[in-house]
């Protein structure tokens, strides 16, 4: 147990994409007037330091790639359209039940006047000001979610440690000291050089994701189970078993759904949650007209006030029913992505914030007249006759309350994996047009087990209840303390303007977290313990991940550094073994994990010194995954020559035969295929009949083109090899227990999780696997 080996590790680039997206690799070859297919990148922003341009090794800035995508007109308002079917499923159905989880007897007028009102501002500031307004703002080039930010901070401030392949793609952008307001620099000064604040930023950003997913297996079950219960408000004689079995065959059905896409869901949910908020608007307004229309004086503070000083310590624990008025409000933030921050802004703002509005409010109206229909909120204030469509309407917009945590923990997932918490497992983009929305079946699969054993376990919506909510209210916390981080190093505001601001929305906050950890020990302690699983996971995952970054520093190493040129005959360095490389007949394509410019792949190292020899002609063959659908063909080669130095003068030359090349593809670009060969050849050979004298080596002419390219072709019509590493981890000697404990979890992780060399999808007996141990 103290070792695991990994088959896929030095081909983890290669054989990984975002995507099982059905596009083929195009065949058409970019022109070029360069020894180098590139492209020019420009700076985006004068006053930001951005990444060292050494990180563009080759010449190409690929943090252009990554941009936030930006809808206007009718792709804006058919986004906003799509919204509707996916966030508000959760937080447009709790009229249904805030109500009766408030009260626990027939309420004053009082009471139901300071409920209301605790309602009507708990939207609008937490939901409308907090969220729609201002967390919106905060996202990380489109992405949403508590982990965006810890991302977006990490851009801003030096805060944590990157894997090394993903450094080119993220676009650093701390301000200059002399940028920031002094009390803002000191701020940002003391984060980064805090080791407490970096080990808490790193806990507290995945544990905010830890609490989505926790909360995405409960609230399927609260809101189908809520759905299927309703039933029995007809037909009395269901039996539990019946209600529950029939939960979790619709739980089954909405999970099974989830390859087919955000888009096609959304389309399809989309007309069930407009027609649920209609009723629930056109309710409201027949309440307000036929009893109490006086409860719009709610509307003042006043009442919410008076009510939490009345009532004192039942007050305050009945504030963990009207926390369920916005239950959902953190996927507007998590399932950004999948949209944008305008669609989300107008779905809520111009259809769903009024909506809920009215309909509490009408409720409250019929409340103040007959108080015994706090029991039953929603189906004992409907009008006349309109009970049954009511009831299937509810049901269908409860099944689709699950979507936006489903789709928000896809979301998520697919960020804590960019940033190494979490194994690179399959992610499917479902859509070309909107790049953010993806589906991730580990997760669908895991979550669909999760949430019928769930809803088997509990039964129903009361035992539920006490676990139901808590989630919510931490994330929402945690979000207030980094908007306000956000609001210091990221905009750049005065604190005199972001500390009250960040006093009043944690206040409030606290208000609603104490009242909620209240449930802790009658059943709240179950999604706080899946949230304290998960993210020991996480964190185990990126320990080990920072622990293997370290052992393959020593990779690193210049071709300049393990090789040299003796009469024009490659060789090793005297520190790798001396030997002179005879040639072998055929095409290397070696697969090259790092893609760095001048260093050497340790693939082809560790092939050298264990065989002596080289293939007649050697690649360097390095993939980039970027999160779009396709790249344009003049931009996704990358060919270049790889140089070292001659024994007899010392001077630069090139390699002979070795070539380095790096493809871009997006996540529709079928990339590995069994035609591979053919690809290389043709890239290459485009490469020599491009070259010119000048920028070729010193002693190239003509006439060494035409030898290196009748080379190549006898190296391809020979044979095509493709040599992958296979990197053994080893726990170092001497390692103490709990370190030894750890990574040993970790290399378990990494063994199931990883891609095998199987997976590649080339001739299988043209494969040649190099294995290295690296000790960590």
């Amino acid at each position: 147990m103290g070792s695991s080996s990994d088959s896929s590790d030095q081909i983890d680039d290669q054989l990984y994409t975002p995507s099982t997206g059905g596009g083929v690799f195009s065949a058409r070859r970019p022109t070029h007037d360069d020894r180098s297919l590139r492209r020019r990148s420009t700076a985006k922003d004068a006053d930001v330091e951005t990444a060292s341009v050494n990180e563009k090794d080759d010449g190409v800035d690929e943090r252009d790639f990554h941009k936030k995508q930006v809808f206007t007109g009718w792709q804006l308002a058919w986004l906003s359209y799509q919204s509707l079917g996916v966030i508000y499923g959760d937080i447009g159905t709790s009229p249904l039940y805030v109500f009766s989880s408030t009260f626990s007897d027939n309420p004053s007028q009082e009471d139901v006047l300071g409920a209301i009102s605790l309602i009507i501002w708990a939207l609008t500031i937490m939901v409308t000001i907090k969220y729609a307004l201002i967390v919106l703002n905060a996202d990380d080039e489109g992405e949403g979610g508590t982990f965006a930010l810890y991302s977006l901070i990490s851009r801003y401030a030096n805060l944590i440690q990157r894997d090394p392949r993903q450094r080119k793609l993220v676009r650093i952008e701390r301000y200059r000291d002399e940028d920031m307001p002094k009390p803002n620099r000191l701020i940002r000064s003391w984060l980064e050089k805090s080791v407490v604040v970096g080990v808490l930023f790193k806990v507290v950003g995945v544990f905010g994701v830890a609490l989505l997913l926790a909360d995405g297996v409960l609230t399927p079950a609260q809101s189908l189970l809520g759905a299927i219960q309703g039933i029995t408000v007809v037909n009395s004689s269901l039996s539990s078993s019946t209600v529950v079995g029939v939960s979790c065959g619709i739980i089954v059905l909405v999970f099974l759904i989830q390859p087919f896409g955000t888009g096609k869901i959304a389309n399809t949910f989309a007309p069930i949650v407009i027609i649920w908020m209609f009723f629930n608007l056109s309710f409201g307004i027949y309440n307000l007209v036929h009893y109490d229309a006086s409860v719009f004086k709610a509307f003042s503070p006043y009442f919410a006030g008076s009510f939490l000083v009345r009532n004192r310590h039942g007050g305050w624990l009945q504030l963990g029913g009207i926390l369920l008025a916005f239950t959902g409000v953190e996927t507007l933030f998590a399932d950004l992505g999948a949209f944008s921050k305008r669609a989300v802004q107008i779905s809520w703002l111009f259809f769903v914030y009024p909506c809920l509005l009215i309909s509490y409010i009408g409720q409250a109206a019929h409340m103040m007249v007959d108080p015994t229909v706090y029991a039953n909120p929603f189906y004992l204030t409907v009008p006349p006759g309109m009970l049954y469509p009511s009831l299937i309407v509810a049901i269908l917009a409860c099944i689709v309350a699950s979507q936006a945590v489903i789709t928000g923990s896809f979301q998520l997932l697919s960020q804590i994996m960019k940033l190494s918490y979490f194994p690179q497992v399959e992610v499917v983009h479902t859509s070309k047009k909107f790049h953010g929305q993806v589906y991730i079946p580990l997760a669908n699969w895991i979550m669909m087990i999760g949430t019928v054993i769930v809803t088997a376990v509990y039964t129903n919506t009361t035992a539920l209840g006490e676990a139901y909510g808590s989630c919510v209210i931490l994330v929402s916390f945690l979000t207030t303390c980094m908007v306000a981080i956000v609001a210091i190093i990221v905009w750049r505001l005065p604190l005199y303007i972001v500390f009250p601001v960040f006093i009043v929305f944690a206040l409030w906050d606290g208000m609603f977290l104490s009242s909620a950890l209240s449930k802790v020990p009658h059943g709240a302690w179950v999604t706080l313990m899946i949230a304290a699983v998960l993210t020991l996971l996480f964190v185990l995952w990126r320990y080990g991940k920072e622990q293997q970054w370290g052992a393959e520093n020593s990779d690193n190493v210049p071709l300049s550094q393990t090789t040299v040129l003796k009469k024009g005959q490659l060789a090793l360095q005297p520190k790798f073994g001396s030997s002179t490389i005879v040639p072998i007949n055929g095409l290397g394509i070696f697969f090259d994990k790092a893609g760095l410019s001048s260093t050497t792949p340790p693939v082809f190292l560790h092939f050298l010194q264990k065989f002596g020899a080289a293939p007649d002609v050697s690649v360097f063959f390095h993939l980039r995954a970027l999160n779009v659908p396709t790249v344009p063909p003049n931009e996704r080669y990358t060919i270049s020559r790889c140089f070292t130095y001659s024994a007899e003068d010392g001077s630069k030359h090139a390699i002979p035969n070795t070539f380095r090349l790096i493809v871009r593809h997006g996540y529709t670009d079928e990339v590995i295929t069994p035609d591979l060969g053919i690809l290389v050849l043709d890239l290459i050979r485009e490469f020599l009949n491009n070259e010119s004298p000048k920028s070729s080596s010193p002693s190239s002419s003509d006439n060494t083109m035409a030898i290196e390219s009748a080379a190549l072709q006898r190296a391809f019509t020979s044979q095509v090899i493709y040599i992958v590493g296979k990197e053994h981890l080893r726990i170092a000697p001497g390692t103490n227990i709990v370190k030894k404990l750890l990574l040993m979890l970790f290399l378990y992780a990494r063994e199931v999780t990883s891609n095998k060399v199987q997976h590649l999808n080339v001739q299988a007996d043209r494969v040649v696997e190099v294995g290295f141990v690296k000790d960590i």
